[in-house]
């Protein structure tokens, strides 16, 4: 009887150690997200995220100002090229918006940047971030 207890107790010790060594990036699916956020000119925040995604660089940009309804004008950038423009409306239940795109993984640091403005009060989101 010793012996097994001693036995389950080594084995769970090894699983132990080993989910302790486990880095981050491998617990969120081993995926290397980059991530940065940042207020914008009048109290809104906006967040933006970068991953690796088959061979590709999945890129999210969500801006939230606690109010539906507003529309915002939304430019996305990777290293000087537009690889989207138009419009975003907040909506409920946080009042924000969010834009995804997959853009190509350029020889190099990829640096995208971020704009949004607010097309009724001026308010202005911009963010940087190299993947």
């Amino acid at each position: 009887m010793r012996l097994s207890q001693l036995t389950i107790v080594a084995a769970l010790s090894v699983v132990a150690g080993v989910a302790v060594a486990v880095p981050a990036s491998a617990q969120h699916g081993g995926r290397d997200d980059v991530r940065t956020s940042g207020s914008c000119s009048a109290g809104s925040t906006w967040q933006l995220k970068a991953k690796p995604d088959d061979g590709r660089i999945e890129v999210e940009f969500e801006v939230d100002s606690n109010r539906n309804g507003q529309t915002w004008a939304v430019a996305l950038n990777d290293q000087g090229v537009r690889i989207f423009t138009g419009s975003r409306v907040t909506h409920a239940p946080s009042g924000s918006f969010s834009l995804e795109r997959r853009a190509a993984n350029r020889s190099g640091t990829d640096t995208f940047t971020a704009k949004a403005r607010n097309t009724r009060t001026g308010e202005v989101c911009t963010g940087h971030i190299s993947a």
